[in-house]
């Protein structure tokens, strides 16, 4: 039983964990901020806004040290979402065991470590598919021959979910990503052919539970039933206990909602249902989110009471007392069945892409999921699925638990950033460095820092194992920054592809529809201002990957008729102005989920009316608590978009209002 939990700094981290340990948590689930996930210290230019946000920054041994003070590793269970810099956190984290004189072969933990769910989904990813399989594979082959009860991966179908995936899709990605891994691990030859099923057994999976839970369960069994097929006749596994299927479950925040969000505990208990009521299918970890996460960053309080619902199940209910209760049934096996079937099918045509990274590269999964995500939201608007508080029963009674939206969301204080990035000025100009290498991979001798780096340098341009570099970079006081930034001089950077420019029309635009009639005021608009088509570009500012809504954005302008100009996530504010100024766009609209929209956003205004671009408007969209959505509008930003602004097709009309009223042309009377 976990809560997903870190922010701020590491100090304030600790003493969160120390509190929810004490309050019954069997385990921690640590989350990093953006920067550290992305390899960035705190002082980068891209770091800016995002420092302590969504997670905890750790950026060197010093961070880690203090992030697990008075928490003795070798008793704890730690699982650490982190994936493009997942060796390097593993590292720093043994490093620290090593230091409270831990055994690090009992360390017990996962890092999740599933670059191929941050290409189509959570956009932390840094280094191009070949480098990145690269590292997972070594952070494979030396896990399991020196920390054997740490899980060195943990295949994310969850993400995927929430892009949009179906659970067919769901199923097979998940599943094509874990064959991609294990035969790299298989075909680097640095595991001996008969401890290869130690491997396989050493793979987890993270998944999601929607609300349609009988479909969810469901969906685990299938997922079972494919994972023992694959480690059976792809791999030979002979050993059932390593061909388990083993997954934790961090319930759906994609169906939170910021309307009515009390609704959302009800279905937070449902979805935890779909993984706990089947023996034969039952999670071996849960983390459930807090009911307010659609609103902002959760408080203590309400983490607490995502730890209660489980601790009630396992502890009043009798679920626990009983063998698979679905077993027999008619009903369920069918589903199931279907899932296998369709789901094998859709693992077949990635295998004859050439695999799951060949899929990534072409943008063939990223398209997927981004049409399916437009159809899922398509429904929604047509009231095909309904939403309780959203599309259908809108009416509600005052909301005592959000009657002040103030307090009903933990804010990070803004100073903790410069604090943050004056502690890492601090400690590049106060670590300690040897002038020679004796007593190499002695933890108290260490190279110098840039021969630290050098040497990481050396490995990642050769064919040799990088963890035991890595391990010497956090020893001599490497920073994260330093560590992701030799490898980006090796390895390179990559953009993954979109999906938006291959994803079909979701939505109908038949005359009289709203899609028609926001079509309409888009090309009256383009002939009133006498420039071709409207031009519109979608920004993602700062290190949120989280790009779902903003493809979507992107989807249905295209399909408005305006010109779409979308670069994908990962920009600075001036990259931002600088493409709106070059496309000569009408309108700019910024998406950002990770709480830094009160630095970047302004920024981007501020540099707009710096160069000029008075007529062009910008829109803001993401969770934004309603006090920053007026400080937003104070500072000029024509309008702010939040979840409960559900209907995209209304909010493209909106755009095109303000467009018209920005360049000073009558209100059309065309309604949206």
């Amino acid at each position: 039983m976990r809560t997903y939990a870190g922010h701020s700094t590491a100090e304030a981290s600790n003493e969160l964990y120390r509190r929810n340990l004490a309050k019954g948590q069997t385990g921690l689930s640590v989350a990093f901020d953006l920067p550290t996930q992305t390899g960035y210290d705190p002082d980068h230019i891209l770091a800016r806004g995002e420092v302590g946000r969504v997670g905890v920054p750790v950026s060197h041994l010093g961070d880690m040290r203090r992030l697990f003070q008075d928490i003795p590793l070798e008793q704890m269970n730690t699982s650490m979402t982190i994936n493009a810099t997942a060796m390097w956190l593993l590292a720093l984290y043994q490093v620290v065991a090593e230091e409270q004189g831990a055994d690090i072969t009992q360390l017990q933990g996962t890092t999740q470590n599933d670059i191929v769910k941050e290409y189509l989904s959570r956009g932390t990813h840094v280094f191009p598919p070949g480098p990145s399989l690269r590292l997972t594979t070594d952070m494979i082959t030396y896990t399991v021959a020196n920390i054997p009860k740490w899980n060195p991966i943990n295949i994310c179908s969850y993400h995927l979910q929430e892009a949009g995936a179906t659970p067919v899709q769901e199923i097979a990605y998940a599943m094509s990503t874990a064959i991609a891994v294990l035969d790299a691990v298989r075909a680097s030859g640095q595991v001996p052919e008969e401890k290869f099923g130690d491997v396989v057994a050493r793979i987890s999976f993270f998944v999601n539970a929607g609300v349609r839970f009988i479909e969810e369960m469901c969906k685990m069994r299938a997922f079972g039933r494919i994972w023992d097929q694959v480690a059976r006749e792809r791999y030979g596994i002979t050993n059932p206990k390593q061909r388990r299927f083993r997954y934790g479950v961090q319930v759906n925040s994609l169906g939170l909602t910021e309307a009515q969000p009390e609704n959302n505990v009800q279905r937070i208990v449902l979805e935890m249902l779909a993984v706990t009521l089947s023996k034969d299918a039952r999670a071996r970890a849960v983390q459930l989110p807090a009911w307010n996460e659609a609103l902002g960053l959760p408080r203590p309080w309400d983490q607490q009471w995502s730890l209660r619902i489980q601790q009630v199940l396992a502890h009043e209910s009798d679920l626990l007392e009983y063998e698979d209760i679905f077993a027999g049934s008619h009903v369920i096996e069918a589903k199931v069945d279907a899932l296998v079937e369709e789901s094998l099918a859709e693992m077949d045509r990635i295998e004859q892409m050439g695999g799951a990274m060949a899929a990534v590269e072409s943008g063939y999964l990223k398209a997927q999921l981004v049409s399916s995500h437009a159809e899922r939201r398509a429904r929604i608007e047509a009231g095909e699925d309904k939403i309780i508080g959203v599309n259908v029963f809108e009416t509600t009674e005052p909301n005592p638990l959000t009657a002040d939206l103030d307090t009903a969301i933990m804010t990070v204080d803004p100073a903790v950033e410069a604090r943050v990035v004056d502690a890492i000025g601090n400690w590049r100009t106060t670590r300690q460095e040897s002038s020679d290498r004796q007593g190499l991979g002695d933890p108290f001798h260490f190279p110098t820092v840039q021969q630290a780096l050098d040497r990481l340098k050396e490995v990642a341009a050769g064919t040799g194992n990088l963890m035991e570099a890595t391990l010497e970079c956090a020893r001599s006081g490497v920073t994260t920054g330093e560590w992701a930034g030799a490898l980006r001089e090796v390895f390179g950077e990559f953009r993954a592809p979109t999906g938006v420019s291959g994803a079909p029309v979701a939505v109908t635009a038949e005359a009289g529809t709203p899609l028609a009639l926001v079509r309409e005021k888009v090309e009256k608009t383009s002939a009133d201002l006498g420039s071709g088509k409207l031009r519109f570009l979608v920004g993602k500012p700062g290190l949120d990957g989280h790009s779902n809504g903003a493809e979507q954005i992107a989807v249905r302008a295209r399909d408005a008729g305006f010109e779409v100009v979308y670069q994908g996530i990962r920009l600075t504010p001036e990259q931002i102005v600088d493409a709106a100024l070059a496309e000569d766009v009408h309108a700019v609209g910024l998406s950002i989920l990770s709480g830094s929209h009160a630095q970047l956003v302004p920024d981007v205004l501020t540099r707009l009316r710096a160069a000029g671009a008075h007529d062009i408007p910008v829109i803001a969209g993401g969770i934004i608590p309603t006090s920053d959505a007026e400080d937003l509008k104070a500072a000029g930003v024509a309008a702010v978009f939040t979840p409960k602004d559900f209907g995209i097709t209304e909010i493209i009309g909106r755009i095109v209002d303000e467009i018209r009223k920005a360049n000073h042309l009558d209100p059309l009377e065309v309604p949206a």
